[in-house]
């Protein structure tokens, strides 16, 4: 379902709008340096922080969190603003380079290594011959793939909420950096770099339970994307504005994609 959601958003700007071969590329650079980034940070410093911390998870969070809010969205914006200055990532592409980052993440980095792990546990399973050493290994280590029905669709729809929040968030912030990058009016970053924080919560899901963890983050990252179409909506108006000002931009300047989703 998430594959379909993502892809199925960059799919629909492409044809309702706009999203280029290079907006996908320059959000694979931004969103995969700030991962591998992230993956040899805390290969090198997460154990030694829990234990310096007493695996305090405000601290974990903090330290989560920070992660995000400087690699995944200032690494964002440096990305943005470079290819402004190129030329080839203009204010239109917005919402487009949002959609890539999500879709890296969501679509890609998380939904295609799962999807391809089932079908191999499944096709294992029914083979006669791989099923008994099959079914130990994936019952001692995912048993939420053998719950039943009532209990395995309620984990599965709050995994679906978490990814939508997190599709949201993304486009939330790639779209602000856009934004700042290509107007440089700094405010859509310092609007932006909170959103990071968002990772703040992961420390505490196992205190405060699947389901409200889920919610507090679906109810964050909704807050956040409405704030984001807000500031684009009043940026599209002062461009409006000014188009209409002799002394301003040029009337046709092209408005197509922002504050709209």
């Amino acid at each position: 379902m998430v594959i379909c959601i993502t892809f199925g958003l960059v799919v629909y700007w492409r044809l309702k709008r706009r999203f280029t071969a290079g907006v996908l590329i320059y959000s694979f650079a931004a969103y995969f340096a700030a991962i591998i980034l992230k993956y040899v940070l805390q290969a090198l410093t997460l154990s030694s922080y829990a234990w310096f911390v007493s695996s305090n998870p405000y601290a974990l969070g903090a330290y989560l969190g920070a992660q995000t809010v400087v690699l995944e969205v200032f690494g964002a914006y440096l990305v943005a603003r470079y290819a402004a200055s190129r030329g080839t990532l203009l204010l239109m592409d917005a919402v487009a380079y949002g959609l890539g980052l999500a879709l890296w993440e969501n679509g890609v980095l998380i939904s295609i290594p799962l999807l391809i792990n089932y079908v191999a546990y499944y096709a294992l399973l029914s083979s006669p011959s791989t099923h008994g050493a099959v079914y130990t290994l994936v019952y001692t280590h995912y048993p939420q793939l053998f719950l039943p029905p009532a209990q395995a669709l309620p984990l599965i729809g709050f995994s679906v909420l978490e990814r939508i929040a997190s599709i949201m968030l993304h486009t939330a912030w790639g779209y602000l950096v856009v934004l700042a990058a290509t107007s440089n009016r700094k405010l859509y970053l310092y609007v932006a770099l909170p959103m990071g924080l968002a990772d703040f919560l992961v420390p505490f899901e196992g205190m405060m339970g699947l389901p409200i963890s889920e919610t507090t983050l679906f109810i964050i990252a909704s807050l956040f994307l409405t704030i984001a179409l807000i500031l684009g909506s009043k940026h599209k108006n002062t461009i409006a504005a000014e188009g209409e000002n002799p002394g301003g931009s040029p009337s046709g300047r092209p408005l197509s994609g922002l504050g709209q989703l």
